[in-house]
């Protein structure tokens, strides 16, 4: 429990002394977290970051208590809070009810069969199964990188939760991991971060080569002129797909009238692109904030989360999902990530290795991600 002396700056000379064999104290300042108000120390490391860490955190450990240690300008800043409550266990049981419900809505949007000669609509249960396994199985993927690697960084984190919606396109609002302790370092973020979008990238690949190979192409006049009363959906195009079209096809599409009508695999492989292009946004809480943050540092992250914002509103005007997208990085992409030590930077090594994630990015991004196409 934090002395309530803490309120009036009125450090326990225990944990000054303490502090002081990490760092050269400049000053304390109180700051509130939650309902507490707790010391903040501002000063010079004696040592290396994660050193310095290393050697003081056991000791606020057997106090009770936990650090946080923070970059101030050219300084210093450690943050002393309550030792943290042990999180509690994931609901394994609503995981697994909530995948089961997923499965059943994505099979149930994958079904659905246009017969593209005589435009007659049918039930096929097979396109609907293959569907699910291909966009569950990238999404799983996504969120099983998170988990295995925040596992063996020592952090706690949910159970994969799945998201149904029937009434979507997909099937799913996608899923999701909860990291319920603060992560160690930015090299332990990163490794968190870089794992989803790298593992659902090393699934979507193949699915979409798949997803093409069994999808056919068609002249976009000849279908509409064929199918007046039915409303298409034209998905855009990142630079990894359109090249992925190139070598199934030996062509880019659209191209000359023709265009290629998607498989239900291939919609799912599309969307796993979809999908890691939006998680590689270098803004908030996203991966790519992550991402950011573990590169950059907390201020340029920040600074990065307000330009993604900016830029997606006025790429609202290619596309109007954009402008939920810019209000929900403007206010969400303010949080810091919780780190025991922010201040350490990466090392070449995982420099490149966060730059491989940017570098995906790039790759997948789709700017108009979907657009409808009303038969003639």
């Amino acid at each position: 429990m934090v002395p309530e002396n803490y309120a009036h700056n009125r450090v326990p000379e225990a944990l000054r002394a303490l502090v002081t064999e990490i760092m050269s104290i400049d000053d304390i300042e109180t700051v509130r977290r939650g309902d507490l108000e707790v010391p903040r120390f501002i000063g010079r490391l004696q040592l290396e970051a994660q050193a310095a860490y290393d050697q003081i955190s056991p000791r606020l450990k057997a106090m009770d208590m936990l650090g946080l240690l923070q970059q101030e300008s050219d300084r210093a800043a450690l943050v002393v809070l309550p030792a943290l409550v042990p999180p509690r266990p994931s609901r394994l049981w609503l995981a697994l009810l909530l995948f089961l419900l997923t499965v059943a809505s994505t099979i149930l949007v994958g079904s659905p069969d246009l017969d593209w000669a005589t435009g007659v609509s049918s039930w096929n249960l097979g396109k609907g199964i293959a569907f699910s396994a291909a966009l569950l199985g990238i999404l799983l993927a996504h969120e099983l990188g998170h988990y295995i690697v925040a596992r063996r960084e020592g952090v706690a984190v949910s159970y994969p939760f799945f998201i149904p919606m029937p009434l979507f396109l997909l099937g799913t609002m996608g899923a999701f991991i909860s990291i319920k302790e603060p992560v160690p370092n930015r090299r332990a973020l990163l490794a968190i971060a870089v794992a989803g979008p790298l593992a659902g990238l090393v699934v979507t690949i193949p699915v979409l080569l798949i997803g093409l190979a069994l999808s056919p192409v068609h002249n976009i006049d000849t279908v509409r002129a064929a199918l007046p009363a039915t409303v298409f959906f034209t998905e855009g195009n990142s630079i990894l797909y359109a090249a992925l079209k190139f070598l199934v096809f030996g062509r880019f599409l659209p191209d000359g009238g023709d265009d290629v009508y998607m498989h239900p695999v291939a919609l799912a492989g599309w969307a796993g692109l979809l999908v890691t292009g939006l998680n590689l946004l270098p803004a908030g809480q996203l991966d790519g904030g992550h991402i950011f943050f573990a590169l950059f540092g907390p201020k340029a992250a920040q600074l990065m989360s307000m330009a993604v914002a900016v830029g997606l509103l006025a790429m609202g005007m290619l596309w109007s999902g954009w402008f939920l997208w810019a209000i929900i990085i403007a206010l969400l992409g303010q949080g810091r990530s919780p780190l025991l030590n922010e201040i350490s930077p990466l090392d070449s090594r995982w420099r490149a290795l966060a730059f491989l994630g940017l570098v995906v990015f790039v790759l997948t991004f789709t700017p108009i991600p979907i657009q409808e196409m009303a038969g003639l």
